[in-house]
């Protein structure tokens, strides 16, 4: 990963045409964030193992998948095994998240916690040097197109704290809201990883849509 990265959301896409909405953003990001939904840790549901699978074999971008759902350490081996390049969990769906992150660890792969909106922020500031990324959610987890909480920078500027006073590398990451406003608010906040649905596959020109959000840090 670079200094600043932005992860298109495939909650956002056309269901129907998956490679498609993927190849439009193929070649402005390297990241692609898949939810896995379960209907029990969030309201809805959405896809499994087998479509991350199906499109693993016609892309090599860096599957970033988040599993919201309950009993995490059940689905380590099977989306390791589809082609997952990082599996990030809810903190609130384990009891060890240091034993989860050493199994995500084990086949090879990259560990994430994430945070529900709800949750105190500091429940994750132990685990900010001991993941890879800490994703805070800025909507209630669920469903796309939601609106940037209110409060969200201050449990940015919180982590991105923990995680400089520890000297780590970890990659701040913010999913929820994301849009050409908000992605320079959370930038400033010290998020640094942007996950993104609505602003990027709801746009005309996705591809563009990813160049337009980099601009909005970049140029500013």
């Amino acid at each position: 990963m670079s200094d600043f990265e932005i992860a298109p959301s495939l909650l956002a896409a056309d269901f129907g045409y998956l490679m498609r909405d993927i190849k439009s953003v193929e070649g402005k990001t390297g990241f692609l964030h898949i939810d896995i939904m379960d209907g029990h840790f969030v309201d809805n549901l959405s896809i499994g193992v087998p479509v991350v699978e199906s499109i693993r074999k016609y892309t090599d971008m860096f599957f970033d998948v988040h599993l919201m759902l309950t009993n995490p350490e059940k689905f380590i081996k099977p989306f390791a095994d589809a082609g997952a390049n990082m599996i990030t969990f809810h903190i609130e769906c384990t009891k060890d998240p240091e034993g989860l992150i050493d199994l995500i660890r084990s086949y090879g792969l990259k560990a994430g916690i994430s945070i529900h909106p709800h949750t105190p922020i500091e429940s994750v500031l132990p685990y900010v040097d001991k993941a890879d990324l800490i994703l805070v959610m800025t909507v209630v987890p669920g469903f796309g197109g939601s609106t940037y909480l209110a409060g969200s920078n201050d449990r940015i500027s919180a982590v991105r704290k923990a995680i400089d006073e520890k000297g780590a590398s970890t990659y701040l990451s913010v999913d929820g809201g994301i849009n050409k406003k908000t992605i320079k608010i959370a930038y400033d906040s010290g998020a640094r990883y942007f996950v993104a649905g609505s602003a990027v596959f709801g746009a005309e020109d996705a591809g563009k849509a990813v160049e337009e959000l980099r601009s909005c840090v970049t140029m500013s």
